[in-house]
C-alpha cells in the first residue's frame, strides 16, 4: 500500500499540465461571455481539447490496463 500512496501524488503531479489548458480556456470563456464578448474561439479550443481527449482516451486506457495486468 505504501506504493500506492506515491502513485497517486505521481500520478497528480503529471494530469496537473493537462488539466491546466482546460482551465484557462473555460475561464477566458465565461469572462468574454459575462462581458458580452464573443467566446466562440474559446469554446472551439475546448471543443477541440474535448475531441482530441475522447479520441486518445481509448488507448490510455489500454496501455494502462495492459500495465497493470503485467
Amino acid at each position: 500500500t505504501a506504493g500506492l500512496r506515491r502513485g497517486g501524488v505521481l500520478l497528480g503531479i503529471l494530469v496537473l499540465p493537462l488539466s491546466v489548458p482546460v482551465l484557462i480556456f473555460a475561464a477566458a470563456a465565461m469572462d468574454a461571455a459575462s462581458m458580452h464578448l464573443p467566446a466562440d474561439g474559446y469554446l472551439a479550443v475546448l471543443g477541440a481539447l474535448l475531441a482530441g481527449s475522447a479520441t486518445l482516451s481509448p488507448f490510455a486506457t489500454a496501455a494502462a490496463l495492459r500495465i497493470s495486468v503485467q
